[in-house]
């Protein structure tokens, strides 16, 4: 299996993957800064994206910066500076001039349709705006699904701030209630997770550290949010980790998707205590 798509170009890899529950990805898009707590007034960091099967190394695809977002404490929007994407990762640096949070992601929003066509099975993934194009008007079994993807991950400089951290209120998303940069080793911490700007209720959010290519088991373990879309994590030991989840449901916004699907994932650092 893992050969067989190695095979797949990256774009028809990522397509897929966008479509695929999270506990059937083997492969799984990330974020990596090179720090999340800093000091000083000349700060900068370096973040790696990619889409791996080991958690963090970057061994198979970069992850597309199309969608990047660097969110400034002040809540304005920040270029990156040094952007390049290589056959493995993309990469990009930050000069954190302000102190505070800064939130980063890469978020997508688009279409993904399979159908027949002649009697052959047919993949397509787009916006809405290049569906009529693409899509033959005769495809047969069509199945078009909205998907609304959010990779994100926080770095901080100084003092912690809030402000960069407010939800935008589409898709699943994260409500930190403890902050992101304040994590520490066998302490709880508490999140709520919202859809469209609302609690999140009874969805299971995956957990896993990193370093899984030195180890036999993936250390993976799940929490589910409550009525209140609020979960919380005790963090087993220091290091990085990622967090996914995702739901499915009607509620598409983009036409002529039926069906949505909407992913939050995070990379967190959680310091030795």
């Amino acid at each position: 299996m893992k050969l067989a798509m190695k095979k797949l170009l990256p774009a028809s890899f990522l397509a897929i993957a966008a479509l695929l529950p999270l506990e059937a990805q083997a492969h799984r898009q990330w974020l990596l800064p090179s720090a999340t707590v800093l000091s000083g007034s000349d700060t900068w960091v370096t973040v790696d994206a990619a889409v791996s099967n080991d958690l963090f190394y970057f061994e198979d695809f970069p992850l597309r910066l199309d969608g990047l977002q660097v969110t400034a404490p002040d809540g304005s929007q920040v270029k990156p500076e040094n952007t390049g994407t290589g056959k493995h990762r993309s990469v990009f640096d930050l000069n954190l001039t302000q102190e505070g949070t800064y939130k980063i992601a890469v978020v997508s929003d688009g279409l993904f349709a399979n159908y027949k066509l002649n009697g052959a099975n047919k993949r397509w993934r787009g916006d809405a705006q290049t569906f009529a194009k693409e899509v033959p008007a005769d495809a047969q079994d069509l199945k078009v699904t909205q998907t609304q993807n959010r990779v994100e991950s926080f770095v901080t400089r100084g003092k912690p701030g809030t402000a960069a951290l407010k939800p935008t209120g589409q898709g699943l998303e994260l409500a930190p209630v403890t902050h992101p940069n304040d994590l520490l080793a066998e302490t709880a911490a508490s999140f709520r997770l919202l859809l469209d700007g609302k609690p999140a209720s009874n969805v299971k959010v995956s957990i896993l550290p990193g370093g899984k290519r030195y180890r036999d088991q993936t250390g993976e373990f799940n929490v589910t949010t409550d009525a209140d879309g609020k979960f919380s994590v005790k963090w087993p030991a220091a290091g990085m980790y990622w967090l996914g989840a995702e739901i499915t449901d009607a509620k598409a916004s983009l036409k002529p998707a039926t069906e949505r699907r909407a992913s939050y994932i995070a990379t967190f650092e959680v310091m030795p205590q």
